[in-house]
């Protein structure tokens, strides 16, 4: 049994890690807030988030025109900034809503290999996307402070964000 739970875990995670990476992503192409937030980081930033020591991750680097692109795994760009779960039952946690990524950080459970204010915008943008494309009482056990977005401008921008999300597909495939 627990090593049922402990798989079921590895497989949830690795998912999880696989879709903020997308959705960070799409969420970059239609979101203001989230534009302004990456127009501080520097050209071609790159930005990992991955569970130690080998487990899933995804990497994100910063386009010319300011969005961002989930690289493949053969892209082999070198994040500037990585933020790395120590370890599977950690990110765990923090991709099941049980616990949030300040209270993570605080209890000792992800190493930051980078600019801390530049993680930190990472993090405010990883908080908007996950309050966009959320329900709000998921979306609130995740943040530390829930953004005044209206009911209608959370539908249009979840909207689009999955909808980004979808053309993603077609464009790895056709790239």
């Amino acid at each position: 049994m627990i090593k049922l739970a402990a798989r079921f875990q590895v497989i949830y995670v690795g998912i999880m890690i696989w879709l903020i990476g997308r959705l960070l992503e799409a969420a970059s192409r239609v979101d203001k807030v989230i534009q302004q937030e990456l127009a501080a980081l520097p050209a071609a930033f790159a930005f990992s988030m991955g569970i130690l020591p080998r487990g899933p991750v995804f990497v994100v680097q910063k386009q010319v025109d300011g969005t961002l692109y989930c690289a493949r795994r053969n892209d082999n760009i070198t994040p500037d900034l990585a933020i790395s779960f120590k370890h599977v039952k950690h990110a765990f946690l923090i991709l099941s809503f049980q616990e949030s990524t300040a209270r993570s950080f605080a209890n000792d459970r992800m190493l930051l290999d980078g600019d801390l204010n530049l993680a930190m915008i990472i993090v405010r943008c990883l908080d908007r996307m996950e309050c966009l494309v959320l329900p709000k009482f998921i979306a609130s056990l995740a943040v530390k402070r829930y953004p005044p977005i209206s009911f209608s401008q959370k539908v249009t921008l979840a909207t689009k964000i999955y909808l980004q999300l979808l053309l993603g597909f077609f464009r790895r495939s056709h790239v």
